[in-house]
């Protein structure tokens, strides 16, 4: 395989076909972890890790996993990496495993890892299959945390807990808010519409 495709493999995640933004996928985690730019960020790399590690497992497997059996056996490899995330949260990023809670165990019925173990990982080599998680995994993490950034700053005054406000700032707690994610993500979502038509 050609650097140029794997380039394209991994490229496509990064914009042509970032997940909650182009293909509208992984809504779920994106709405409910992205109060603060800590959360959304470790929720991207979370997803990253286990997006990429079974990709690789999916494509050196594929002939052979029974076409039959293909999708519970996707989502036993994705389960057996999230195991493995959320037992190194614990063990290391505990706080904000918690702040996570369950959405670190959900990334096993994420439709982004699911659907990315079906629709390419399935189908390609195990460089290709890297590229494509990476890429996918790198655009999620970054769609999440610029989210973040944007909801903690105007929901709280803060980045990363501290205050970028005086003191005479009211924070615009909206935003932090469940609504607050709705209008935050449709915002963004045309913001990329308007320069995807460019």
């Amino acid at each position: 395989m050609s650097d140029v495709t794997l380039a394209q493999d991994f490229t496509k995640g990064l914009w042509k076909e970032i997940p909650p933004f182009r293909l509208v996928l992984g809504l779920c985690p994106t709405l409910a972890v992205t109060k603060a730019f800590e959360t959304g960020f470790g929720m991207g790399l979370a997803l990253t890790f286990v997006l990429v590690c079974s990709n690789v497992l999916v494509s050196a497997g594929r002939k052979m996993i029974p076409a039959k059996v293909r999708v519970p056996c996707f989502i036993i490899i994705i389960a057996t990496f999230v195991v493995i995330v959320e037992l190194v949260m614990q063990a290391y990023t505990y706080p904000l495993f918690l702040k996570l809670g369950i959405f670190i165990p959900l990334i096993v019925v994420n439709c982004i890892v699911l659907g990315r173990a079906e629709a390419f990982a399935y189908k390609n080599g195990i460089g290709a299959s890297i590229a494509d998680g990476l890429g996918m995994g790198i655009g999620f993490t970054i769609s999440l945390s610029v989210l973040g950034s944007i909801r903690e700053i105007f929901g709280a005054g803060t980045f990363l807990g501290k205050a970028i406000f005086g003191a005479s700032f009211q924070p615009f707690t909206f935003m932090v808010e469940a609504p607050g994610a709705f209008v935050c993500l449709g915002l963004m979502l045309g913001v990329m519409n308007l320069i995807g038509s460019e």
